[in-house]
Formats: C-alpha cells, structure tokens, sequence
C-alpha cells in the first residue's frame, strides 16, 4: 500500500505544478534572457518534452532512489532534504511533545472534576486553541515575546545545543497550542468514557490508590484514540511547519518546499513532498503498531 500511496502523491503534485503560473527558467536565467539561452536550458531541464514525458523521466529517476536535481538552486535534491530535514523534525518533535505534556494533564483533570470551575477553564482554552491557525499564534507570541518583552528571539537556527533552543521555543509554541487544546478536548472525552467502565470500578472496588487506578487503569486504555490522533497528527504538524518555518525563518524542509514552489522548482517540489508523504506513511504504520501495546486486546495479524 505504501508504493501506491506514494505514487498517488507524486502524480497528483505533479499534475498541481503545471497548474501553478511561473516558469522555473525565468528563476535561473532572468526575465530578460535571449531565446537561445532559454531553449537551451529548457532542453537540459527536459522541459521541452511532451509532459506525460517528463512525467516518465522524474518518476524513473524516483523508482531508483533519485529525486533528481534542482537547476533553479544548482544542487542534489536529497542532500539538501536530508541537510534541511533536522529543523523540521526538532520542530515537529517539540511541538509533540508540548502537546502531550500540558494537554493529557489537562485532560485528565477536566474528566477527573467535570464541570467543575478548571473543567470549564481548560475546555475554554481548548476552543480557542482549536480555532486559533497556527500562523496568527505565531505572529501574537513574535509580537510579544520577541518584540515587547525581547525575551527571545523571532526568528533564526542554531545546529549547537542549548544555544539552538531558544530559536525553537517560539516556533514549536506556534505549533503546539493548538494541539495541547486537541489533545486536551480528546483525553477529557476519553477518559469519561473508560471510567465508567467495570474493571475501572473494580479497581477502585480492591482498594487501590485512585492515582493508580486512573494512570494504571484507566489512562492506559484512554491512551488508544491519543496515539492514534498524535500518529495522524503528524501530517498537519508537517503541513504546519511549512508556515511556521516561513514566519520563522527556520531552514526547514517547510520553507525549503515553500521557496520551491515560489521558484517552480519541480524536482525540489516534488521531492520534499514526496519526503514528507513518506514519514506520515511511516509514522501512521507504527501507530497502528502500537495498538497492541496499550491494548491487550488488540492482537497484530488476527482479526
């Protein structure tokens, strides 16, 4: 499934970049090129072919690990992924991890006290964190943080730690928020459903402390539909560092695609998405893996 997933992806962005006005040739030669020039950057780009041609030439080259080269920024199209790759899964790691560490708390306390005074607080946030685009968050804390109190900076990177997490707490904020109020809304609603259940009662029923019954017992149950939204979730944390990176200038994979597609820079184009598709196949696969561990019930290979 994955091979046809993935060639759905290339051909469907490929067909958008045809779509897309621009002409990758102007990018490199000049508006103001003479036609001899043009045509024969055209012919060593392959440009002068039939599409369904072109289509042949880059999918071939891909088949064979080959994401081919980028003439518009005069380099290999996978080492610039693979040297741009680690600012987008720092960022996209972080935010993850933002997401879990205030939003499962947050959920459990509001099913723990429902419609209690903290239940209604923290479900407030969630909505406004769910309704707030990841770009106007960003833009509020740059805003606040880096321009009125100057306590971090609005943009930048840094490969050293710990220099480099000062350029990646305002970015992965951005990111984060609003899946800190997902996650939250979906612990809260989760963990209401399981401890109602019997063996959660019980639990309680033996004696046991009720902090263990509700991390032990019900948490882990709790956890299944989490997962499952944080491995899919991946997706939108990657569709959402293209922005992020963009506000933030971080030279990421998202801002690399971001300035490719500005370029129509195809091979470039079509390899960060192709990249990207990849790691939310991967990433999907092992959340359905991870099933059987929070789940005895669920059994890998049998229905």
């Amino acid at each position: 499934m994955i091979p046809i997933t993935l060639l759905g992806i290339f051909t469907i962005s490929f067909a958008l970049l045809y779509i897309v006005p621009g002409d990758p040739v102007s990018t490199i030669v000049g508006q103001h090129a003479d036609p001899e020039t043009i045509k024969a950057i055209r012919e060593k780009m392959g440009l002068d072919k039939p599409i369904p041609v072109q289509y042949a030439m880059y999918l071939g080259k891909v088949v064979h690990g080959d994401l081919g080269r980028s003439e518009v920024r005069n380099e290999d199209v996978t080492p610039a992924i693979i040297e741009r790759f680690p600012a987008t899964i720092e960022l996209t790691i972080a935010s993850i991890l933002i997401a879990v560490i205030f939003g499962i708390p947050i959920g459990i306390i509001s099913a723990m006290k429902p419609y209690s005074f903290w239940d209604r607080f923290f479900m407030v946030f969630a909505i406004a964190g769910v309704s707030s685009p990841n770009f106007w968050i960003g833009q509020i804390l740059i805003l606040v943080l880096a321009y009125q109190l100057k306590i971090l900076p609005d943009g930048g990177y840094s490969e050293y730690f710990p220099e480099n997490l000062k350029f990646l707490i305002l970015p992965a904020l951005a990111l984060g928020i609003r899946e800190v109020a997902v996650i939250a809304r979906l612990t809260r609603s989760s963990m209401l459903e399981v401890v109602r259940l019997e063996y959660v009662r019980t639990a309680r029923a033996k004696g046991l402390k009720e902090s263990t019954v509700i991390i032990k017992h019900a948490l882990r149950n709790a956890l299944v539909p989490i997962v499952t939204y944080i491995g899919m979730d991946i997706g939108y944390l990657l569709g959402g560092a293209v922005i992020t990176e963009t506000i933030f200038t971080r030279p990421g994979i998202g801002l690399l695609a971001v300035q490719a597609l500005r370029d129509k820079d195809i091979p470039m184009v079509l390899g960060t998405v192709l990249f990207a598709s990849f790691l939310i196949v991967v990433a999907n696969l092992l959340t359905d893996l991870s099933y059987a561990v929070l789940d005895p019930r669920v059994k890998l290979g049998k229905s």
